[in-house]
């Protein structure tokens, strides 16, 4: 929100500097983002009222004008503007002026002419960017003037920087009532005594979206004269708070939407039919808006229409074939609230962003219409004339947003704050704050008002105490808090060792959006349906993600991009599915990794990273729970990894992740340029240990045999370790894998697998014969079950 500074003074003006006036708006919430001057540093610039236009007489585009800056006799000066007339007032800085940029205005001759002076345009005055010509004063302008007190330009606009639980400040009047409580200081509010109905005419309204539109208010106005100006002193409010002039009609709404808040349109009547019929657009309907720009609607759109079709987009634009133009005789003012909820987002899905929208989207004070389309009124027959009609309502106060009463205890404002505040300081702020606070037992029962959407807890009465009494000025205290040992698990095992374990092991923490762009969710996790988002950043973040692999595949291709060639990334955080017609929320820990294996160094001889070292990362994070021992890595599809190079991970037998490599497929079509190895798990599944339980150690000697056994190529090992341990008696202690074997001497259809097994007895020292029985039951049971023989 952009304002001027004097603007708002003519409403509340407290006896502060323009820096205090801004500290006092931060401190309160109501950030301060800029202040910046009207127009910049200039000098001698007076009215000038142009009494005789000749053409140059060595040069077609110039001219040589007679001015009058009221000081005798006119000033000769040779000026370029194409658009300069007889009778025409215009800022004319004199000899000795000086001009933005430090540009002094000396006598000269142009052609052989004499110039005493120059003719100004907006932009040469650093008041606007560009111009066409000169900048055309009012015809009643004071001639010789000071030209920046005729417009008052020693003034600031000041600009905030508002959360969207403010949208009451989105106007002059809400910012003056927020400096009025800061500074105990009434408002002096602009009050519009209502303009009584000149003609019968009225226009038909029919709401048939009362959820989406409580309240819709119209007025026709007749015979107005569109073409007239502008006066100067609202175009100018107009600038300050960074809004173009577009016509009388425009700046009208545009002014009192600065002024109140209230979002407000003007359609040439003569251009309706039928009347105004509210309704949720049909599928497949179009809409030129007044950018020229062609939409085709939704059903879930709300459009304000006519018998013909849509006229505008509802809480966001104007259609271009119902618009005001300089022909214009005959206006349908509009004045309506309309349901936020239902405004959220739909400018966004059309790439919009309107004042009006702005507004609508964080709330509009549902009570404001009537006043709204008062003072419109009254502006707009000020400036065009015009024969107003009776204002037609259309409203449904069953949808309009409850005042909902919140109980505010005075121990509880002390508790919260640690500060003690008067009773009577409270009734003052709330009051200040046009809030209904009535006196209970204990505090108030306040009713806050219409325009103020975000008090609703009782927290919320008390910030708004704490900001407005200044939070610098509330007392210290030591506060009394009873502290409470919490209970922590023995056997769960902290997030921050698992984060250190994979930094330790050349992984670095990513942090991603939760929301992800529907392509790569599409092609990672297609089987999972995307939660998309009601009012989304951006379509590039437009559905909530179903996997963590959603934000750090991209994160991989921006890396690999900027010429990383070496990249290990793990990012914990939820994951977001759909549960029947709930949303689920799973805590998850992913990984992946791409390049070499270590970073470059002339040590060792390097490779490529491959599948089972990503594998070794995830044992060894269900290694520090204990668990490692309980997983089983089971080949499985993915639709986003490699057929032949991915895992569904179990734990006791319940799936609790995967593992893998990319598919080619999504490599290539997420511009992937080096192989991608993932995986992720359940964060439950690697924090939940197991403690380990104390056994008394054995006086009796262990003794270790190795076996080598021939199985099918495609034998799973550990298929093979688990057959041989259900096989062994618990004399077992250990039993390792640790090699494999595949050449001279075996069948090429098999493989050789090596097995070493430590047996021990707590009672006793095992004899060769009890070894060699457990040896031969094992191998018997490979032979049995899984046609392995003993390699010879």
């Amino acid at each position: 929100m952009r304002f001027s500074e004097k603007w708002l003074r003519e409403w509340v003006d407290p006896r502060v500097s323009t820096r205090e006036l801004a500290d006092q708006l931060t401190m309160a919430g109501l950030e301060v983002d800029a202040i910046d001057p009207v127009a910049p540093a200039f000098e001698g610039v007076v009215v000038g009222h142009v009494i005789e236009v000749e053409t140059h007489p060595d040069a077609d585009k110039l001219r040589v004008c007679k001015v009058d800056v009221g000081e005798g006799e006119p000033l000769d000066i040779v000026c370029g503007a194409s658009n300069v007339y007889k009778g025409m007032h215009a800022p004319t800085a004199v000899v000795g002026a000086r001009l933005p940029g430090d540009f002094k205005i000396k006598k000269a001759k142009l052609r052989g002419v004499p110039s005493r002076g120059m003719l100004c345009s907006a932009k040469e005055l650093g008041l606007a960017e560009a111009a066409e010509g000169l900048m055309e004063l009012p015809a009643d302008a004071p001639v010789g003037t000071n030209f920046r007190e005729y417009l008052d330009l020693d003034d600031v606009c000041i600009e905030l920087g508002l959360t969207p639980n403010r949208a009451d400040c989105l106007s002059i009047i809400g910012i003056a009532r927020e400096v009025g409580a800061l500074n105990q200081l009434d408002v002096n509010e602009t009050r519009t005594e209502g303009v009584g109905s000149v003609i019968e005419d009225a226009f038909p309204v029919e709401v048939d979206a009362p959820v989406d539109c409580p309240r819709y208010v119209g007025r026709v106005i007749r015979g107005i004269n569109a073409a007239t100006e502008t006066p100067v002193w609202m175009r100018e409010r107009l600038r300050r708070s960074g809004i173009r002039s577009l016509g009388p009609v425009v700046d009208v709404t545009n002014y009192v939407l600065l002024e109140l808040g209230q979002p407000m349109h003007g359609f040439d009547l003569n251009r309706l039919q039928d009347g105004i019929w509210v309704r949720k657009a049909k599928e497949g309907e179009t809409l030129a808006l007044l950018t020229g720009e062609q939409i085709t609607l939704d059903s879930v759109d709300l459009v304000i229409a006519d018998r013909s079709g849509p006229l505008a987009l509802a809480g966001i634009m104007g259609g271009e074939a119902s618009g005001v133009s300089e022909q214009t005789r005959d206006i349908f003012l509009e004045s309506a609230f309309f349901e936020p909820t239902r405004i959220a987002g739909r400018a966004r899905g059309y790439g919009l962003h309107t004042d009006s929208s702005h507004r609508f989207e964080r709330g509009v004070d549902a009570y404001l219409q009537q006043r709204a389309i008062e003072r419109a009124t009254e502006l707009l027959l000020g400036i065009t004339g015009g024969k107003p009609g009776p204002i037609v309502e259309v409203v449904s106060e069953e949808y309009l947003p409850a005042r909902t009463p919140v109980a505010l205890r005075h121990q509880r404002i002390t508790r919260v704050l640690g500060s003690e505040i008067p009773v009577e300081q409270v009734q003052d702020v709330l009051e200040r704050l046009a809030m209904e606070a009535t006196s209970i037992d204990d505090g108030w029962m306040v009713t806050p008002p219409s325009f103020r959407f975000d008090i609703g807890i009782e927290e919320d009465l008390i910030e708004e105490v704490a900001r407005v009494v200044g939070y610098n000025n509330l007392a210290g205290c030591v506060p009394n808090a009873p502290l409470v040992m919490r209970t922590e698990p023995e056997a769960e095992v902290p997030l921050t060792h698992l984060r250190r374990l994979l930094v330790d092991r050349g992984y670095q923490e990513a942090i991603t959006y939760s929301f992800v762009e529907p392509r790569v969710q599409q092609a990672l996790d297609p089987e999972a349906e995307g939660i998309p988002l009601a009012n989304p950043i951006s379509a590039d973040l437009s559905v909530m993600r179903t996997t963590l692999w959603s934000g750090l595949v991209p994160a991989l291709v921006r890396n690999l991009n900027r010429q990383q060639g070496r990249v290990r990334l793990f990012e914990t955080g939820l994951r977001f599915r759909r549960s029947e017609e709930e949303t689920c929320q799973e805590p998850m820990l992913a990984g992946i990794v791409a390049g070499s294996v270590f970073p470059e160094q002339w040590g060792t001889v390097n490779r490529a990273v491959d599948f089972f070292d990503i594998k070794g990362d995830v044992e060894e994070l269900l290694q520090m729970a204990g668990r490692a021992a309980d997983v089983v890595f089971e080949a499985a599809e993915h639709p986003a990894l490699h057929p032949g190079q991915s895992a569904l991970i179990r734990l006791d037998g319940e799936p609790i992740g995967w593992i893998g490599a990319l598919h080619p497929s999504v490599e290539t079509s997420l511009d992937l340029s080096a192989r991608a190895f993932v995986f992720e798990v359940r964060l439950d599944a690697v924090t939940k240990g197991r403690l380990p339980q104390f056994h008394e150690l054995s006086r009796f000697p262990a003794i270790r045999r190795d076996i080598a056994v021939v199985v099918e190529r495609d034998m799973p090992a550990a298929k093979v370790v688990e057959c041989a341990r259900a096989a062994a008696p618990e004399i077992l202690r250990e039993l390792k894998f640790f090699d494999v074997y595949e050449g001279e001497h075996i069948d090429s259809s098999r493989k050789s697998l090596a097995l070493r097994l430590t047996l021990q007895s707590r009672s006793r020292t095992l004899t060769d014969e009890e070894v060699d029985a457990v040896i031969d039951g094992i191998v018997t049971t490979l032979g049995n079950q899984l046609g392995a023989s003993l390699r010879e």
